[in-house]
């Protein structure tokens, strides 16, 4: 039986489909709402494979990977590339009813380490001894894929209890505490309700979709070479600290169970430390531009900036221009409202994506 090509329409329909269905990660700098403005721009581009090169939620790796491109999703940031392992090189594995029974059983072989070192930070002593069994059961399963699945359900639960989504605060938390179900429930009933969530997010577009860990001047773009490169690195904030580390530490921690990272014992909220990126400091934030811009030159550049950040876009224009013959800038009044600061919380602002081609 001839297989029909479906329309233009369905396809769209699709595809509206499968973004509206990507769930919501609260996290810094995330392009959630921007996400048809963005995709208005990629659907003007020629391009078959992209590199999304600081992919924090995943939210524009889900973008393009539901455009049926062949994504190559990279974070430096352990729990965000087990997100996109997840969602974006994973096609088609799920977790079974029979999964979630055996990541839900109490085991007398998890460790305790949870308990000992987040009591009185963040979550009530009993969501605390679910997270170290889960955390074990987690490390069971065989298939990478289900462990990522079960991971990044469990990153979202733990936002979503968490009562700003970050985790800089400790101690008494009932301040924050505005009656909302997210708050109420436990972290076992937020993991039931996300496993389905996720599972419904999986799809195959036809393929093979890789996740990276890893600083990105260290990424094989020879080998991979992407028609496109997004690039949404940390900018240098003119007034708020802007280290994903110190707001997720937790979630990076969890991804790993800590292996292998050092825990700062006299911070309150036991931070790990911080990992280090030459985009998140003045002094080597310009070199780095301009290196990441000559490293992908041989893709089409699109480059995701704020205007309250640091550089400012004449310069970013200048140094891409080193590399890129066609400049092209488009822009959107945005309203940012994640952050600790006054003059950054609800502050107005214009989002560029500077578009580099040859």
């Amino acid at each position: 039986m001839k297989v029909l090509p479906i329309s233009k329409m369905v396809h769209e329909q699709i595809v509206d489909h499968r973004i509206d269905n990507y769930p919501l990660m609260r996290h810094m700098g995330s392009k959630y709402k921007l996400v048809p403005w963005i995709r208005e721009t990629l659907e003007s581009l020629e391009f078959d494979s992209a590199l999304d090169a600081f992919s924090g939620s995943g939210v524009v790796s889900h973008l393009l990977k539901s455009m049926d491109k062949t994504v190559y999703s990279n974070d430096f940031l352990h729990f965000s590339s087990t997100i996109t392992k997840a969602v974006i090189e994973n096609n088609n594995v799920r977790l079974s009813k029979k999964d979630l029974s055996f990541l839900l059983k109490e085991n007398d072989c998890s460790d305790d380490f949870i308990v000992k070192t987040f009591s009185d930070v963040f979550y009530e002593k009993e969501d605390l001894v679910f997270l170290d069994q889960l955390s074990y059961n987690i490390r069971e399963l065989k298939s990478p894929y289900k462990r990522a699945v079960a991971y990044t359900a469990l990153f979202r639960s733990c936002l979503k209890k968490q009562p700003r989504g970050v985790f800089t605060i400790s101690g008494n938390l009932d301040r924050y505490n505005d009656g909302r179900r997210d708050l109420k429930i436990s972290i076992r009933e937020h993991f039931i309700e996300q496993v389905q969530l996720y599972n419904e997010v999986i799809f195959d577009n036809g393929n093979r979709n890789l996740s990276f860990n890893m600083d990105i001047f260290d990424f094989n773009h020879k080998l991979y070479k992407p028609d496109l490169v997004y690039l949404d690195p940390p900018y240098v904030p003119k007034s708020n600290d802007n280290c994903y580390v110190k707001r997720y530490h937790f979630l990076e921690g969890l991804s790993k169970y800590w292996e292998g990272e050092e825990i700062m014992q006299d911070t309150k909220v036991k931070k790990i430390k911080k990992k280090y990126t030459a985009f998140s400091y003045k002094r080597t934030a310009i070199e780095a531009f301009d290196k990441m811009f000559e490293k992908f030159s041989d893709s089409i550049i699109v480059l995701s900036y704020s205007s309250n950040s640091y550089p400012d876009l004449d310069t970013l224009i200048s140094l891409m221009k080193n590399h890129k013959s066609n400049i092209e800038i488009r822009t959107k009044a945005h309203r940012y409202s994640f952050g600790n600061h006054s003059a950054v919380k609800n502050a107005k602002a214009n989002e560029y994506l500077i578009i580099g081609q040859d």
